[in-house]
């Protein structure tokens, strides 16, 4: 079960809050386990491979989304914070062709029990635009309801019967 939440601030912060019925060690190992993040990040239609993924502080991550039509977005950043099953906090940047990167943001995650499951709040920071924004509102969800059915539950909400 998934009870989406949206909100964002004047200063460019995305915040997701979503409910799973799974408990808060499972959904933390679906971010850091490499095996099962590759089964459900990315937008619908996207595959999902890993490069790295060293999930301690300092460790480094590393992915490719893969489009339907085979166009590849890397995507890579630092990890800051590592505290099972409660706390992820990582850089996050895309890759741009020129060999430089898009603007770095910084994803803090926070996992709490919740009426015999998790709820995770997710918060990305630093958005150089709104419209990067909102793009990244529409792939993290997406990736988010994703997340939902690899866990096991059906997603609730306004955009499911």
């Amino acid at each position: 079960m998934t009870n989406p939440e949206t909100a964002s601030d004047n200063s460019h912060d995305l915040v997701l809050v979503r409910r799973f019925d799974a408990p808060c060690d499972l959904v933390f190992k679906a971010w850091t386990d490499p095996q099962a993040l590759v089964q459900w990040c990315g937008p619908h239609g996207f595959k999902a491979v890993g490069d790295r993924l060293e999930a301690w502080p300092g460790g480094r991550h590393r992915a490719c989304l893969i489009a339907p039509d085979g166009e590849e977005h890397w995507v890579g950043g630092k990890y800051l914070e590592v505290e099972p099953p409660h706390r992820l906090v990582f850089t996050h940047a895309w890759e741009i062709v020129s060999g430089e990167t898009s603007p770095e943001t910084i994803v803090t995650i926070t996992f709490r029990e919740s009426e015999g499951g998790t709820e995770m709040t997710f918060r990305q920071s630093g958005f150089a635009s709104a419209s990067s924004l909102e793009g990244h509102e529409s792939g993290w969800s997406q990736s988010f309801e994703r997340l939902s059915f690899f866990l096991g539950a059906e997603p609730e909400g306004p955009n499911h019967a």
